[in-house]
């Protein structure tokens, strides 16, 4: 197939130099979306309908079989062999079962190891005689070593995952999971659908996935160009609210932060943008020729008047406001016996006259230049806060020593949040076609807002986890968060059997749940691995590093990727003791090989990775490193689910209480 591509000669079939441009385009991206995968099979499945698809089911009628894999592949006639898993003929794969066998005879499995066929597994839907039983090669293949980047799921999608995966493109859906659901494949794999679905729609609009951080982006960002899907852009929320010539040199207070990202900032900036219309006090006069019109100042005022009470953009009204004027005039000159047309009233908003009268009345706004006036005025930030925010919440936004200068201002993560809020009062920001929100629980409203405004006429998948909420500003509760989003329809999808993380494991770190996330349904594993948790006796403190140097040594000897994860003030220390210890280790986001599968992870950066093996220092030590305690205890359960088949626990410090 690709190489068919390859051959295509696009000499006599393009018009000019601008199509053959654009059509080469094209074919270059096919080419690359055609690219072979190494050890990645064309086809995992295959499916013996009882009747053809879409034919009647009447008795005798001939059954069809087909195969299933991550992307179609046709013959040289153009006949396919392989279907996409995301055709609608692929679905009774993922759905079917003994108890709804939709059509379905047989059902089967094919094991792959290094690329190579090893082995299939049957089942027969619709024979009754034959009892369900739980699939060893749907087992092995989410067991199998993590080397690399994150992997798709297509072979082992489970149907309550298939459903959100296949959800309209229309409405918008929430994924609670707790970790080893895979929640974050599933939103992966939403966007693939989807674009498979309404590709050309997509195409215009545009698809984006946030996520956290860049070592996150880093480990997902392969799984959708394994299933052929290239154009996908991936951003961190820092990424989104970015602008020219303003970088982030500044970090907040815990306090100031939740200020800064409460939803009633946004109210704040409103009424400071606002703020610069000026009604206007004196009558505006034209001058046309010999002719003098005369545009008194209560007009002038209902015209303010009533661009402010239509609620529209602060640069739309703006930019409308000359034109209003001109109208105005061009009426008295109809009154007069003239016959003005769309060009005089140009001529007249373009007029000196009129735009002496905009820039008094409805001047510009730099939105960074207004979020810095308010945290450098007291005054200012009083006046459009009152009733809004506290005396002593004003307080914490202004800075201590104010800054001469957009460019000199040292601003924080949150504060460009404020001036993306800002930029969006003054013209509207471009929305996409859907965007996928992952660790959305992280986000503070004024976060959310932003994600919002870049899918104001598109959808989201929002994907998150409330009990591993690890900032002082983390989501309280879904509702609310999808309120701010700007999504309130979102339809809420709870995903509870954990597929990653064994039950031994996951059952330990779901001791935290009653204190960090009370309510919450604690994952249930499908899983059991004897072995998969130690939970080592208290060392000497002395001896912690060593211990936990040897155990990282000890995991080595398993096949898989081992992630070393500890509070980020013990990271110094454990990476000049594994230097001094002659192994070799990776940072966050840097990809495992067979050479090097040790990866030291700060606890701050542990959301969303995997590993086969975790060995896991000091878990009182991470606790401490948050500003309060339940925190503490989340960023703990973070750490604590990122094992795939073990988890050594290593201390000194006595352990958590909840853990005991």
């Amino acid at each position: 197939m690709r190489e068919d591509v390859e051959a295509l000669d696009i000499r006599d079939v393009t018009a000019n130099w601008v199509n053959a441009i654009v059509l080469q385009a094209q074919i270059d991206d096919r080419i690359k979306a055609l690219a072979d995968l190494a050890h990645t099979p064309l086809f995992f499945g295959r499916l013996n309908y009882l009747h053809a698809p879409g034919a009647e089911l009447a008795e005798g009628a001939e059954g069809e079989q087909f195969y299933i894999g991550r992307r179609h592949v046709h013959d040289a006639d153009g006949d396919p062999m392989v279907i996409d898993w995301r055709a609608p003929v692929s679905q009774p794969f993922y759905r079917a079962s003994k108890n709804d066998p939709q059509d379905i005879a047989l059902r089967r499995r094919f094991g792959y190891t290094g690329g190579e066929l090893t082995a299939y597994e049957d089942e027969h839907l619709s024979d009754p005689s034959e009892a369900a039983a739980v699939s060893k090669l749907l087992q092995q293949e989410i067991e199998r070593p993590r080397v690399g980047p994150m992997r798709d799921i297509v072979a082992t999608i489970q149907p309550e995952q298939d459903e959100i995966v296949r959800s309209g493109l229309s409405g918008s859906v929430c994924v609670q999971g707790g970790p080893g659901t895979g929640k974050t494949a599933v939103g992966l794999h939403r966007v693939a659908y989807l674009l498979y679905a309404h590709r050309e729609r997509l195409a215009r609009t545009g698809t984006l996935v946030i996520g956290p951080n860049r070592s996150f982006l880093h480990y997902i960002e392969q799984v959708l160009p394994a299933l052929g899907e290239l154009e996908v852009k991936q951003a961190t929320v820092e990424d989104l609210v970015a602008r020219e010539g303003l970088e982030i040199r500044g970090a907040d207070a815990a306090a100031t932060a939740v200020v800064k990202g409460d939803a009633r900032m946004a109210e704040v900036l409103r009424r400071a943008v606002r703020s610069h219309v000026t009604p206007p006090a004196e009558p505006l006069m034209v001058v046309r020729g010999s002719r003098r019109w005369r545009v008194p100042a209560y007009e002038l005022e209902e015209i303010v008047a009533e661009l402010q009470d239509r609620d529209i953009r602060y640069g739309a009204a703006r930019d409308a406001l000359p034109q209003r004027i001109a109208h105005t005039v061009l009426v008295r000159m109809e009154q007069a016996g003239e016959a003005p047309d769309d060009r005089v009233q140009d001529s007249v908003a373009r007029g000196p006259a009129v735009k002496a009268a905009v820039k008094a009345i409805w001047p510009a706004v730099e939105p960074a230049k207004l979020v810095l006036r308010l945290l450098s005025d007291a005054e200012f930030l009083a006046e459009h806060a009152a009733g809004v925010l506290s005396d002593e919440e004003q307080e914490l936004l202004l800075w201590a020593k104010p800054f001469r200068s957009v460019k000199s201002a040292k601003w924080s993560a949150a504060d460009l949040v404020l001036i993306d809020e800002a930029a969006d009062l003054v013209e509207r920001t471009h929305s996409l076609g859907h965007v996928v929100l992952d660790e959305a629980q992280d986000l503070s409203p004024m976060q959310y807002r932003a994600v919002g405004r870049r899918c104001t006429t598109g959808s989201a998948t929002v994907l998150g986890d409330l009990a591993q909420g690890t900032t002082p500003w983390a989501t309280r509760s879904w509702d609310e968060a999808l309120s701010h989003l700007g999504k309130a329809e979102a339809v809420l999808e709870e995903l509870t059997a954990g597929f990653r993380v064994p039950r031994e494991v996951i059952a330990y770190a779901s001791r935290l749940l009653p204190s960090i996330s009370p309510g919450l349904a604690p994952v249930s594993s499908v899983r059991e691995t004897p072995g998969s948790l130690v939970v080592a006796p208290a060392v000497d403190p002395a001896e912690l590093t060593a211990s936990v140097i040897e155990a990282c040594r000890a995991s080595l000897g398993h096949e898989g990727s081992i992630g070393l994860i500890a509070a980020d003030a013990r990271i110094p220390e454990l990476a000049r003791a594994l230097e001094v210890a002659g192994m070799a280790y990776l940072s966050p986001g840097e990809e495992t090989t067979a050479a090097s599968r040790l990866t030291l992870v700060p606890a701050s950066l542990a959301k969303g990775l995997e590993y086969d093996y975790v060995v896991l220092d000091e878990p009182a030590a991470i606790v401490s490193g948050e500003p309060d305690e339940r925190t503490g205890l989340r960023r703990l359960y973070v750490c604590l689910t990122r094992a795939v088949s073990g988890l050594t626990l290593l201390h000194a410090a006595a352990l958590p209480a909840e853990l005991v």
